[in-house]
């Protein structure tokens, strides 16, 4: 696991001064993306305050040197995937020397200030090509939750305590955030309707869930033990996973999600890594007495005690209505990372264990993260109890799905006393109307 060193030190402060105090971007975070300046290719960038720094500026300005360098070399191509195989090593190195020419005080500022950038001008993209996408399910208040709709008697299938369940997704519709969402049209059958007819989404749903970046990968054929799948993930975002409850419902059996999933997936923009969320750490949650211990090799005591993150999450709703009467987005839930059932080392582990290689920017979701109450739900199927009781809005409105118009935005901060708070920026995503709709 990652340790604590000198740039989670509370105390360091920035020149960049928007950076001291940034709910989520100050010195001790300095996550990576990929960004373009006005009239500039995409390029390699952290994120500091309301600046992004260009990481290829600073480099040809001569300010890394070493792993550092090395790094930001792996980034020329304008994604970063190179970087992200490279694993711990030089990512931390390029860490370490960014906090110090960064911070209060550096001998660089006069030389690395120039390569500022306004993050308000710039244009932020999917920081790495998504060779696969997988999506597990591993909030398990989410899985009764929805399992009590459909099998009030039964809500969670035998399986679920014993393995990590996942399904392969779709890697082109992943989308950055900010970027708009289509309603999607699909075939869609009522329990009163007599056949499925063709048509727009009526019940869109959003889905609260951490999205994990892989970095070096492994052959084909090899699989990752737990107690190494750590220094295969290279970081963390927020994700999206939209889905078109109606649709799935008349097509997912046999075969599980399909067209209800793959119109789109929507992403925070920025790699918030190991490093920096290493303060965060904390045990796995222990299991309810009676549930089945893991199999051997899903078990690694090490993951158990520090493999979970205490992350706070939080879902915002705004609406054409409450956007028209000036007034905030509703809060649709709060919850929180330690409501995975299982370590992020478990899925990798799992996902690798009948040999299936991961390689650099594979991305994995978490699946929906609910927390036990009702304020916690990650859904709106959840919200609504199966869309039968409707949320009211200060602006007049009801909502039993998403409108065309309507916002979602998910939200994480980590916080913990004796150390700096860092967030993960905004994912953000807006209804469009189907086409044809």
């Amino acid at each position: 696991m990652s340790r604590i060193d000198e740039t989670h030190d509370p105390k360091r402060r920035s020149w960049v001064a928007s950076a001291n105090g940034h709910p989520d971007f100050p010195i001790q975070n300095l996550p990576l993306g990929v960004f373009s300046p006005p009239g500039g290719a995409p390029r390699a960038g952290a994120a500091i305050g309301d600046r992004i720094l260009d990481l290829l500026a600073l480099l040809a300005a001569g300010l890394l040197g070493g792993e550092a360098a090395r790094a930001v070399e792996a980034t020329a191509d304008g994604t970063l995937n190179g970087l992200l195989a490279l694993g711990a090593g030089p990512r931390r190195a390029l860490r370490t020397q960014l906090s110090a020419l960064l911070a209060e005080g550096s001998a660089a500022r006069g030389r690395a200030e120039p390569c500022l950038h306004a993050a308000a001008d710039c244009a932020l993209h999917l920081p790495a090509r998504i060779g696969d996408y997988t999506d597990f399910y591993v909030g398990i208040h989410h899985a009764t939750n929805v399992g009590r709709v459909f099998r009030p008697d039964n809500p969670l299938l035998p399986n679920y305590k014993h393995v990590p369940i996942g399904y392969h997704g779709r890697a082109s519709s992943v989308v950055p955030s900010g970027t708009p969402v289509r309603r999607p049209n699909g075939q869609r059958k009522l329990p009163s309707e007599a056949g499925p007819s063709f048509g727009p989404s009526r019940n869109l749903d959003y889905e609260l869930e951490l999205g994990i970046w892989i970095g070096p990968g492994n052959a084909l054929g090899e699989p990752i033990p737990v107690g190494a799948a750590a220094e295969h993930v290279a970081g963390f975002c927020l994700l999206n996973d939209w889905s078109a409850r109606d649709i799935q419902a008349w097509e997912y059996q046999p075969l599980g999600p399909f067209l209800a999933k793959s119109f789109a997936s929507t992403i925070s923009p920025w790699v918030i890594t190991p490093e920096a969320l290493a303060p965060f750490r904390t045990a796995q949650p222990p299991r309810p007495a009676g549930d089945p211990a893991p199999l051997p090799y899903l078990w690694d005591a090490a993951d158990q005690g520090e493999g979970a993150l205490d992350l706070e999450l939080e879902v915002l709703l705004a609406t054409p209505g409450l956007r028209e009467q000036g007034l905030p987005p509703h809060r649709l839930a709060l919850s929180s990372a330690r409501h995975m059932y299982w370590t992020v080392a478990q899925m990798v582990a799992h996902h690798s264990s009948n040999g299936c290689n991961l390689r650099p920017g594979d991305l994995l979701g978490s699946g929906t993260i609910s927390a036990p109450d009702p304020e916690g739900c990650g859904s709106l199927l959840e919200t609504t109890r199966g869309w039968t009781e409707p949320l009211r809005l200060a602006s007049g409105e009801e909502r039993r799905a998403l409108e065309d118009g309507d916002e979602v935005v998910l939200l994480a901060r980590a916080r913990r006393a004796g150390f700096a708070g860092i967030g993960f920026g905004a994912c953000r995503g807006t209804v469009l109307p189907a086409r044809g709709g």
